[in-house]
């Protein structure tokens, strides 16, 4: 099982408008991305997004690349500064290769927790837009097989 965790793209600022819409970089961002995912083969059968305008924006641009009849599902256990420990990536995605879109400093801290089981100890730098994937090797037993972010897609 794969899991690929995913740091909304740019957003514009809450001076700018407060629901924080992404910006025009940040939808060209996650094209590119959605693009480079779609061609490496990347499918899921779950996009669980948190429910701010940004998360759900950038995950149906991901889902309208890779897997495009998928209906979005939100939770309220993602959002910025909720406890990674209470989102439980086994349950969430039920053995199905899943998406997860939301913000830092959840994602980052998710990665970590689900790695080394510390959430204290950053793993990964995100950037806007950026997709880490995890594969379950064993039963909790996570491990970090790639990562892109948006700058490296030209």
């Amino acid at each position: 099982m794969k899991i690929y965790l995913v740091q909304h793209a740019e957003a514009v600022t809450k001076e700018v408008d407060p629901e924080r819409p992404l910006t025009e970089e940040g939808i060209s961002d996650v094209q590119r991305v959605g693009r480079a995912l779609k061609h490496a083969g990347v499918k899921v059968k779950r996009v669980i997004h948190s429910g701010k305008l940004r998360a759900q924006q950038t995950a149906e641009i991901l889902a309208t690349e890779i897997s495009p009849m998928l209906q979005l599902e939100t939770s309220n256990l993602i959002n910025p500064n909720d406890n990674p420990g209470a989102f439980d990536m086994q349950t969430a995605s039920g053995s199905m290769d899943t998406m997860v879109v939301g913000h830092l400093p959840f994602m980052a801290k998710l990665v970590s927790h689900l790695v080394i089981g510390n959430d204290k100890h950053m793993l990964v730098a995100y950037q806007p837009g950026s997709v880490v994937c995890l594969e379950l090797i064993e039963k909790d037993n996570w491990q970090i097989n790639w990562m892109v972010r948006p700058e490296l897609l030209g």
